[in-house]
C-alpha cells in the first residue's frame, strides 16, 4: 500500500502548479476502505490563497465523501515536512496514529504518524 500511496502522490506532484516558487508538492491519503486521494500544490499569484498538497489530497477524500484517513504521504525534492496548518487538517480528519511518510522523489526517508507531527492538536477536548 505504501508504494500505491507514493505513486499516487508522486503523479499529483509532476500535476502542481507552483509557477511562484517552483516548488513541486505531491500528497495521498489512504481512506479506511482502501480508496486512495492524491493532491499537488497549487499556488496562486495572492501567496496565502495557495493550497498544500496534503490538504488538497484531504479535500478530496471529503468532497469523496469520507472523513478519516488512515495513511498519508507527502512528496517533495528533498523530503520537507507538513506545515503547520496542514499538520492541524491532519488531526481533524486522521487520528494521532495515522501513519505519515515523508518522502523525496526516490521513496519514502521517515515513517511517523500524525500525533508525533502535532502532539498539541487543537481539538474539540
Amino acid at each position: 500500500m505504501k508504494q500505491k500511496l507514493f505513486d499516487a502522490a508522486l503523479n499529483a506532484r509532476a500535476n502542481a502548479y507552483a509557477p511562484y516558487s517552483g516548488y513541486k508538492v505531491g500528497a495521498a491519503v489512504l481512506s479506511p476502505t482502501g480508496e486512495v486521494f492524491a493532491g499537488c500544490n497549487v499556488e496562486n499569484e495572492v501567496y496565502p490563497l495557495g493550497q498544500c498538497a496534503e490538504r488538497v489530497a484531504i479535500q478530496a477524500l471529503v468532497a469523496s465523501g469520507e472523513t478519516r484517513f488512515e495513511a498519508l504521504i507527502l512528496v517533495t525534492e528533498n523530503g520537507a515536512t507538513p506545515c503547520g496548518a496542514c499538520r492541524q487538517v491532519m488531526a481533524e480528519f486522521g487520528a494521532p496514529k495515522s501513519v505519515v511518510y515523508i518522502a523525496n522523489k526516490d521513496g519514502v526517508i521517515r515513517e511517523t504518524s500524525v500525533g508525533e507531527l502535532l502532539p498539541d492538536a487543537f481539538s474539540r477536548e
